[in-house]
């Protein structure tokens, strides 16, 4: 009988991942969406083969990544860009495509040894990396489930990306149209704090940007400061 496998994610672009690879694979799916929902004891009920963390923006406790094979989907070629928001400190950093990383999840953050690496573009708005990624991350976890092979150690000097905060999406820290409309997309999708400036007692924030060569044309949301409620985390 083939044995239940987890994924967990937090974002809408994941939501039909399980269906698709036990429709794939012939074997059982569960999908954790909520924090509350990741505890010792109903992942000993389901007993799963793999864990797979595909989206996840809070700490794995060690009794559980100590009693399951918990595999993470980090988007950079690891050892370059352990830490937190990855794709956002990829495009500040110029890069315009990278590789998902699966990995073995341990106590020292993105340092397990990796199971494989696919390639990934980032062109585009934040959403549509996350979309394309989501197809990718199906591909690896149907390798990974299907092979059953051992991950590798990773090879290389570790290169630490810091978390950034919402306050970083303000574009008067921009120093030319480029650096406004990355600053734009990177934070252009579904859960995340958009760039914004702040004028008076209102913020403005941005989405769907283009640019040409008369400058940069986005979609803008107008709100009282009061009333932003800006996501505290980025990942």
């Amino acid at each position: 009988m083939e044995r239940t496998n987890v994924i967990v994610s937090e974002k809408s672009w994941h939501q039909s991942m399980s269906d698709h690879l036990e429709a794939k694979l012939g074997s059982k799916f569960v999908l954790i969406d909520n924090p509350k929902s990741l505890k010792l004891d109903y992942l000993e009920r389901l007993d799963p083969q793999f864990v797979f963390f595909t989206h996840w923006s809070y700490p794995i406790s060690d009794e559980i990544f100590e009693r399951f094979e918990c595999v993470i989907l980090h988007m950079t070629d690891l050892p370059f860009g352990r830490g937190g928001t990855p794709l956002q400190n990829l495009i500040l950093r110029g890069f315009t495509d990278t590789r998902v990383s699966a990995l073995r999840c341990t106590k020292e953050i993105d340092s397990g040894p990796i199971y494989l690496k696919h390639d990934l573009s980032l062109h585009g708005s934040a959403q549509e990396i996350f979309e394309r990624t989501s197809v990718i991350i199906e591909d690896m976890i149907y390798e990974i489930v299907k092979s059953n092979f051992e991950p590798v150690d990773q090879v290389g000097d570790p290169v630490i990306f810091t978390r950034r905060g919402p306050e970083e999406g303000n574009l008067a820290r921009c120093q030319n149209l480029m650096e406004a409309y990355d600053l734009i997309r990177m934070l252009d999708a579904d859960g995340y704090p958009h760039a914004f400036v702040e004028v008076g007692d209102f913020v403005i924030r941005f989405r769907n940007v283009a640019i040409d060569s008369k400058g940069l044309s986005a979609d803008a949301q107008i709100v009282y400061r009061t009333n932003t409620d800006q996501v505290k985390d980025v990942q």
